[in-house]
């Protein structure tokens, strides 16, 4: 039975008090675990010790720092005190800290926090400079002698309020604060739970990072506030042993869990050598919510999972977005991973997706992403006109309903772009087939050559299996030519620039889409721009590229 209440205060407090569920804070191999009665006591002493420095109702507190048990606390404590949450992004490589601080400065300073949370570990990289609100080092609301939970005094309920302001990962733009009170993040967990058939005794296993909304309204929220239990990692942790996520589900019994494309290639691989003894039978669900899901990746891993238990139908491919909390379209479950094969010309030239057999010469693969979660609609429409679309004509993606965003923070310009007579426009090309829906693409992302619109993942796609390119780090986009023509620009991530390579991709992407690139660019690992949560920025690549600023790989 889901709670009437649409505050995360009073969810929070009713599992407490009425939950059955744990949470499991691993640290790379080692691990402990607490009901969520005891952490919400923790997080009551640190909410009183962040209301004795004048935190309130309607203050934004940033909270910088690694996954710990420390900083869940503290973000269910920032929720207790009637503040919101305004969620900083990790550096995602140690060669980008430059860029980490100015985005984190940026945040803090779009985001008008009146203070800032740092964990220790980056209290180096990030020091108060003047004009900046009060850093508070995180350890300092643990200390011993500090308020007890018995100080801590409850806000009013308000459903209203705004709970956390999360930023977009900006994969085609600067990113915007996206607003999100209490009771649509309720509402859209609500949804979720329902469309996922959740149940309280399912175990959710997550290393996703939680500045970013899967790993933080999703598979954190959810279990605090509708009483689940949780096994939280590190994301650091997956990354330097990616057997560890398996690890946790066995030893744990996990029954949901989620990641992008690329951890299901690392999981794959690692399935594929281990010689462990795990046990993955009791999965009901690996939710991938990647743009576009990487069909034959994520098969890959399925069948890697087979000689541990694993049952091909708990693939879960959905489609989600900050924009609407998290969850914007979810498959039945147990139905597993289905793909729609069309033919990539009549997508590109027509908008139109006619199926044609497997194998087809000139034929691409998408993923089926179900159906609206309860209390969303969707709609598909001439980006131009406006006018609905039918079933496999392509479009924009247009969502409506009770768990949208009230816009962007103090953008009002972008806010009446993005949601016109209360449908919020996604900016995803897309269409649907017996109402499910099949993500093409992001609009800003496609390239226009010749009248055809050319997706860039498909171009990324042949050339990341080009011996020598680092998969998953290739940027393809378009670049103005005469006449308004465009051109496509290749930009690879490539171990050594070795004799001949930029010949061999130019001879790929040439047969895959029939347009050769005007220009292939090899640069040097971990350097093309991505966004905190690994998605390429391809508008960024693109200003690198105009402006000669891409780090570009010496010849051999």
């Amino acid at each position: 039975m889901l709670s009437s209440e649409l505050s995360l205060i009073s969810r929070i407090e009713s599992v407490a008090e009425h939950g059955r569920g744990t949470v499991t804070f691993v640290d790379g191999d080692d691990h402990e675990t607490l009901d969520w009665a005891q952490l919400h006591t923790e997080a009551r002493a640190v909410a009183a010790a962040l209301q004795a420095r004048g935190i309130g109702p309607g203050d934004h507190v940033a909270l910088l720092g690694p996954t710990t048990r420390r900083l869940v606390t503290a973000i269910q404590a920032i929720w207790l005190t009637g503040g919101a949450l305004v969620t900083m992004p990790l550096p995602m490589r140690m060669g980008a800290l430059e860029q980490f601080i100015e985005q984190t400065r940026n945040r803090i300073r779009r985001s008008d926090s009146k203070v800032v949370v740092i964990d220790s570990q980056l209290a180096a990289f990030v020091e108060p400079e003047p004009g900046d609100p009060p850093f508070i080092g995180l350890d300092e609301l643990f200390v011993v002698d500090g308020p007890t939970s018995d100080d801590y005094v409850r806000p009013p309920t308000d459903p209203t309020a705004l709970a956390v302001l999360q930023f977009t990962s900006g994969s085609t733009s600067e990113p915007k604060g996206v607003m999100l009170p209490h009771e649509n993040i309720c509402n859209n967990l609500d949804g979720a739970w329902i469309a996922a058939e959740l149940r309280h005794d399912s175990k959710i296993v997550s290393w996703l990072p939680l500045y970013h909304d899967m790993g933080l309204v999703g598979l954190l929220t959810i279990p605090m506030t509708l009483d689940t239990s949780l096994v939280q990692g590190a994301p650091q942790d997956f990354l330097a042993k990616p057997i560890r996520w398996m690890r946790w589900l066995s030893e744990f019994g996990g029954t949901a869990s989620a990641g992008p494309n690329f951890s299901y290639a690392l999981a794959a691989r690692t399935l594929k050598r281990t010689d462990e003894e795990l046990d993955l039978s009791r999965m009901e669900m690996f939710l991938n919510g990647a743009e576009p899901i990487d069909a034959p990746t994520f098969r890959k891993f399925l069948d890697a999972g087979e000689r541990f238990g694993l049952n091909p139908g708990v693939a879960f491919p959905a489609f989600g977005m900050a924009e609407v909390c998290i969850a914007g379209c979810f498959p039945t479950p147990g139905k597993g991973l289905v793909t729609d094969v069309v033919d990539r010309h009549a997508l590109e030239a027509e908008q139109r997706a006619v199926p044609v057999d497997a194998g087809t010469d000139g034929a691409t693969e998408l993923a089926l992403l179900g159906r609206p979660v309860p209390g969303l609609e969707i709609a598909i429409v001439d980006p131009s006109t406006g006018e609905p679309c039918g079933e496999r004509q392509v479009g924009e993606l247009r969502i409506t309903g009770n768990s949208l965003t009230v816009g962007y923070y103090n953008q009002p310009e972008a806010t009446a772009e993005l949601i016109t007579d209360g449908w919020l426009n996604t900016g995803d090309l897309a269409y649907t087939v017996g109402g499910e829906l099949v993500i093409c693409g992001r609009i800003k992302d496609v390239i226009i050559v010749g009248g055809r619109n050319v997706y860039p993942q498909d171009i990324e796609k042949v050339v990341g299996e080009v011996d020598g390119v680092r998969t998953g780090n290739v940027i393809a986009f378009g670049v103005e030519g005469r006449q308004g023509a465009q051109s496509i620009v290749v930009v690879v991530e490539a171990r050594t620039a070795r004799d001949g390579l930029e010949r061999e991709i130019t001879r790929q992407v040439t047969e895959s889409v029939g347009i050769p690139p005007k220009d292939v660019v090899l640069v040097q690992p971990g350097s093309v721009p991505k966004t905190s949560s690994g998605k390429l920025q391809r508008a960024a690549c693109r200003i690198q590229y105009v402006a000669g600023e891409l780090d570009v790989l010496d010849p051999t």
